[in-house]
């Protein structure tokens, strides 16, 4: 917890800064005492203070911010601090707040203890009295005199820090006229409205960044969807090209088996006509018979061929074309044999007929020789 305690002299801040340090193990940074703890140390920012201070100058702001910055880089320091009499002007809080924005730091709160001035003046008389009581010696600053000057550098130098951390939305007021306990009620009291409400941005900007994933992960996965609807918006095109081209591949496909069909039609009626052709010549002799087997079975053959390019229906077409066309070639053949007997047989009686006559020229010539 990093803090700021506001207020004009003699407000309680010394005696509330003590408790929070009790309470939260934070430590106090009073700029006096970290000025003559710098000087003790003779750190290059002390020597320099030291210097200016046995000069009688005022320490520049530059120097008391650099003296804050090496405190609070101190192991001590690591759980959060109260700033007791710094910043005192509005460009000391402007350095403050670069020194931590700087170092990653943030204030969580400014708490200004309000008091009213004329009340404060009492109390100071009666501490002073209350004292000298005891036989104890005053401050010399402590008395109505000094309080007064004091009063008046407070409202013109640091009282403008009111309205500088309350633009911040960093400024907490607490009345400072209670009694002690009740102000330290009071603080602890508004400390932790502080931290519930920064519990409750952390889990707001948790729960946005979740959002905030989620939603690109949305965006992410419209944009796959997106891209593969394109993706098969422009492969259509492609596809619709390759379906025709596909149909027309299958119909030409079709078209050259119906062609393939027609020429082996061709083929098979030409073969039958040319058997038919061989068929119709005379078939006496041998010659012709093997002649006709020939064509024939090359026919077959043929055919076989056929039915291997133009696939199983064209081939059973082109073998029964070739089959019916054998068949009368084969009946034919029959009939030439039978043609052929005939021959024969009517050769035989013409010869039969011939010889009695043949014998008759011989005997009448063998009568005339006898003779």
């Amino acid at each position: 917890m990093r803090l700021i305690l506001l207020g004009p002299p003699g407000a309680g801040k010394g005696t509330q800064a003590g408790r929070l340090v009790e309470q939260h193990g934070i430590v106090q940074l009073s700029t006096g005492d970290m000025l003559r703890a710098a000087v003790a140390a003779g750190t290059p920012i002390g020597l320099k203070a030291k210097d200016i201070m046995a000069a009688g100058g005022l320490v520049p702001d530059e120097v008391v911010i650099g003296i804050i910055s090496d405190r609070i880089d101190q192991d001590d320091a690591a759980q959060g601090f109260i700033l007791d009499g710094f910043p005192r002007t509005v460009p000391q809080a402007e350095a403050l707040d670069r020194l931590l924005k700087d170092k990653g730091f943030d204030l969580d709160a400014v708490v200004e203890l309000k008091v009213n001035e004329g009340a404060l003046l009492d109390r100071v008389e009666t501490r002073v009295a209350e004292m000298r009581a005891r036989g104890e010696e005053p401050r010399a600053d402590d008395n109505a005199e000094a309080l007064a000057k004091r009063l008046s550098a407070y409202r013109a130098q640091t009282e403008p820090l009111v309205d500088y951390y309350s633009e911040k939305r960093k400024l907490l007021t607490v009345d400072g006229m209670m009694t002690i306990d009740e102000v330290t009620r009071e603080i602890g009291r508004v400390l932790d409205a502080v931290r519930a409400a920064d519990a409750k941005k952390g889990a707001k900007a948790k729960g946005t960044k979740a959002s905030r994933a989620k939603r690109t992960v949305k965006t992410a996965k419209k944009a796959a969807t997106k891209g593969k609807a394109a993706k098969s918006a422009a492969k259509a095109p492609k596809k619709a090209a390759a379906k025709p081209a596909a149909k027309s591949g299958a119909k030409s496909g079709s078209a050259k088996k119906s062609s393939a069909k027609q020429t082996v039609g061709k083929k098979s009626s030409g073969k039958t006509a040319v058997s038919k052709k061989v068929a119709g010549k005379p078939a006496a002799s041998k010659a012709g018979k093997a002649a006709v087997g020939k064509t024939a079975k090359a026919g077959l053959k043929k055919a076989a061929k056929a039915v291997a390019k133009a696939g199983k229906k064209a081939a059973k077409a082109a073998v029964k074309a070739a089959k019916g066309a054998a068949k009368p070639t084969a009946g034919k053949k029959a009939a030439g044999k039978k043609a052929t007997k005939k021959a024969a047989a009517t050769s035989k009686a013409k010869a039969v007929a011939k010889a009695p006559a043949r014998g008759s020229k011989k005997a009448k010539k063998a009568t005339k020789k006898r003779a």
